[in-house]
């Protein structure tokens, strides 16, 4: 059976006015397919951890999943995602895979080895090339603006990385509305290859990209793919009791602090997962299907540390589209 039988409606969906299509749910890198015992898995034996590794990308592709999403520096260490997921992905269709990198974070120690200038773009896509084993990935992206370069420096690599053969198209993202638009112009203004899309975060507790990214991304025609539409976690049914001992909000390192998860904002998930029982769903999975309703992202990236997330969250779209009713009812609650 085809991987593409018995999906839901509307799972692949058109990036933007592009002719290039992607899964509703994607799959990111960014901190599950480094080194062993660095991750969030917890596994600390090389050849274990590398099984589980590729067990969640075939479970990804098993279900649809046909878009995994990397940058330089994903790890830890910078590099091993990349070096990972390349291993794994030689025993899967490569026409059949949508694979993206990015640069723009600090990779390499020096002054050639961060930021938008032509010089690190271009040697950067070449080293993750090295570390995927591939001839080109499908979208090469500068992962943040660098205010220290010229755009047009920026844009012009970007054009040369996708006319050289090394990338297919052109993607940015952290960059907002305003930076979005100054990209499109420039691109017409000087024959350039435009970014075909963009990657901001976005979830249900993060709503800042509606008034300022997407208006612009659907003037230019530009597709949406948003990062942490879980909000680390949050957005699961993990923290309905408050903070559990193992979670990232207990943990000293990484983005979500302790006192992130307030009384209010538990009430609120809460809430949210009251409705998500109503339509048969989990609260992740409501979370996911409000990114993906009308007008808003194109695909939603989620990480992984074991296959049976993926599946989870693979069902998102399986529930009907939100009422009127409903996305009222959800607006008051995140409104509150």
């Amino acid at each position: 059976m085809s991987q593409y039988e018995n999906l839901p409606e509307g799972w692949f969906r058109r990036c933007g006015a592009s002719g290039l299509r992607l899964p509703a749910i994607s799959l990111g890198g960014w901190h599950n397919f480094g080194a062993a015992g660095t991750g969030s898995q917890g596994i600390t034996e090389e050849g274990e951890f590398h099984e589980q590794c590729r067990r969640i990308l075939f479970t990804a592709f098993d279900v649809g999943i046909t878009h995994f999403d990397l940058a330089n520096n994903y790890g830890p260490p910078p590099g091993s995602a990349e070096e990972r997921v390349g291993r794994v992905v030689k025993e899967l269709p490569r026409d059949e895979l949508i694979l993206a990198t990015k640069a723009g974070y600090r990779m390499w120690p020096g002054p050639y080895g961060d930021g938008g200038s032509r010089k690190y773009l271009l040697a950067s896509l070449d080293q993750s090339l090295r570390r995927l084993g591939l001839d080109y990935v499908d979208i090469f992206y500068h992962h943040h603006p660098d205010p220290e370069t010229p755009l047009e420096e920026t844009l012009g690599a970007l054009d040369h990385a996708v006319r050289s053969g090394k990338a297919l198209y052109a993607g940015i993202s952290n960059y907002s509305g305003a930076q979005t638009a100054d990209v499109i112009r420039l691109c017409e203004r000087h024959g350039w290859t435009p970014p075909v899309i963009h990657q901001p975060s976005y979830s249900m507790l993060n709503r800042r990209p509606e008034n300022d990214l997407f208006p612009v991304a659907g003037r230019f025609g530009m597709g949406v793919i948003v990062f942490s539409p879980l909000q680390q976690g949050l957005l699961t049914e993990k923290y309905l009791a408050g903070i559990p001992e193992l979670s990232r909000a207990a943990s000293e390192h990484g983005f979500l602090r302790r006192e992130a998860v307030t009384p209010a904002l538990v009430e609120r998930l809460r809430r949210l997962n009251a409705i998500s029982a109503e339509r048969g769903q989990s609260l992740a999975q409501l979370a996911l299907a409000w990114t993906l309703r009308p007008g808003a992202a194109t695909s939603a990236l989620i990480g992984a540390s074991r296959p049976e997330q993926i599946r989870e969250n693979a069902r998102a779209l399986e529930a009907p589209p939100f009422s009127e009713e409903e996305l009222r009812r959800i607006e008051e609650i995140l409104a509150a």
